[in-house]
């Protein structure tokens, strides 16, 4: 969210973890992810931006199923091994290593000191956990189709 901040701009699978984690992690209306990044895209356009996030909440004409929820960690071991992403836009976590980059909170306590982090404090802890998190949206999908 800060490279789209800053920038007027953000990496399509990024966009696509955002939207996923906004929508199926926080259960949030995917208007309300449109409309921010309507108002924050230099390159917005209304049917891609709209039609992106219908796709992943599993509601447009062309929708993504219902069931796919980004792992955020899976998402990022997976396109940014090395963390140079996370650690340009989340400089506070920089100095930790490659292996914990993607999950502060599974840094062991002399790795958090070493990079000078303190959950909670310079870093939050995780909002949801993705298990969890899947599940329940998993239960409130199912509700809309039964």
């Amino acid at each position: 969210m800060r490279e789209l901040w800053h920038t007027g701009w953000m990496h399509n699978r990024v966009r696509m973890i955002a939207a996923s984690f906004l929508i199926k992690h926080l259960l949030i209306d995917w208007r309300e992810g449109e409309r921010w990044f309507w108002d924050t895209l230099a390159d917005a356009d209304p049917a891609s931006n709209t039609a992106s996030w219908q796709w992943v909440a599993g509601s447009g004409a062309d929708a993504a199923p219902y069931f796919r929820i980004f792992n955020p960690v899976l998402q990022g071991e997976k396109f940014d091994a090395a963390g140079e992403y996370v650690r340009r836009w989340v400089p506070e976590i920089a100095g930790l290593p490659d292996k914990v980059i993607h999950k502060p909170w599974a840094a062991s306590p002399m790795e958090l000191a070493a990079a000078k982090v303190v959950l909670g404090t310079t870093y939050p802890v995780p909002m949801v956990d993705h298990d969890a998190a899947r599940k329940r949206a998993l239960a409130a999908f199912k509700t809309t189709r039964t």
